[in-house]
């Protein structure tokens, strides 16, 4: 063979190879929106997908808004296989055309209320929001037990809440309190008085989840859900106590998607398959979340729990008029909120 012969085949054999081994890449891995470690044991969970399916889903920092805005923008060129966000950004992202209908394995488990009949949106687990209080750093101030709590003067500089014109977290934090002062899904004053009333006591209001910030005193009370407050006490051993106010809360379904038109679809399905498996649901139940496939609850993670007498306290809603006033109330309290 000829030399410019050899160099054309060697050449040839070379992008082959590259050719291969990208898509040996494209078929390990599969792109996930808003899978942080630090929130919900996603780091545990990503670890076993690719222990037990080989396919590697980087970890993603997103909030729930963050990801359907991107999700949006690359609708003509999607770069994510799936998403998990709350549930009323699920019904958002179903609108805007943005995910695929697909039914998981153990589709007839998840409760018709916690699906999209099409299944362009399911759940995988739910939580109860509450005041995730690192004891340690309260300088000597109680727990609070009740919204009121937040604004007296001892909790100055303390609270915390995510942002609830973007994170989800922080829209249920405000759909909790506008319910326990009275307001309801078509009236969100009773919540805008109170972030204006809270503003008085200088809180921190972060994009992003901020399990970190709780665990290092930095943020010594969080509006956060009750299975971060459990795995910060039972797993990371800190002096952290969750607490459901008296005057109410809710309990609201975290949920998964396919995206349209992913670039790894396939690599997606498998992955929404594994987290309803026995493998996937058990993640969530031993990071203290309540697993859609109730099934998967052992009783080591039901003893960590608060009593049921507590959680009487915290309610459903209806999630998608809870999706519908979300743009709403959030242009209100960027508009409204000091």
């Amino acid at each position: 063979m000829s030399f410019p012969r050899l160099r054309q085949a060697l050449l040839a054999s070379a992008l082959l190879g590259a050719s291969t081994l990208v898509t040996a890449q494209a078929n390990d891995t599969a792109i996930c929106y808003n899978c942080p470690p630090e929130w919900a044991d996603w780091g545990s969970q990503l670890r076993l997908i690719e222990q037990e399916t080989g396919i590697h889903v980087p970890q993603d920092n997103k909030n729930s808004g963050q990801s359907l805005a991107q999700l949006v923008a690359e609708s003509a060129s999607p770069v994510a296989d799936v998403v998990y966000y709350g549930v009323t950004f699920g019904i958002q992202a179903m609108e805007a055309d943005v995910v695929a209908p697909y039914e998981p394995a153990h589709w007839d488990e998840i409760p018709d209320g916690l699906k999209d009949p099409e299944g362009h949106w399911f759940a995988i687990h739910s939580g109860t929001l509450g005041f995730m209080v690192n004891v340690d750093a309260l300088d000597g101030a109680p727990v609070p037990t009740s919204w009121d709590d937040l604004l007296k003067p001892e909790y100055r500089g303390m609270i915390g809440y995510l942002d609830p014109s973007s994170a989800f977290v922080g829209y249920v934090g405000a759909v909790a309190v506008n319910l326990a002062k009275g307001g309801d899904l078509d009236d969100f004053s009773p919540a805008i008085d109170y972030f204006n009333a809270l503003a008085d006591n200088a809180p921190i209001v972060p994009k992003q989840t901020s399990y970190a910030r709780v665990l290092s005193g930095e943020i010594p009370i969080l509006l956060d859900y009750d299975f971060n407050a459990y795995r910060a006490r039972h797993k990371d051993g800190a002096n952290v106590e969750f607490v459901i106010p008296e005057e109410g809360s809710v309990v609201v379904p975290y949920v998964m998607s396919l995206v349209k038109d992913g670039p790894n679809a396939d690599n997606g399905r498998q992955v929404l398959d594994f987290v309803l498996s026995d493998q996937g649901q058990a993640v969530w139940a031993n990071a203290y979340l309540r697993p859609v496939r109730e099934s998967a609850i052992s009783e080591e993670a039901r003893e960590v729990f608060l009593p049921a007498s507590d959680y009487a306290r915290a309610r459903t809603v209806d999630y998608h008029d809870m999706a519908e006033a979300q743009r709403e109330f959030s242009d209100r309290y960027l508009s409204e909120v000091r």
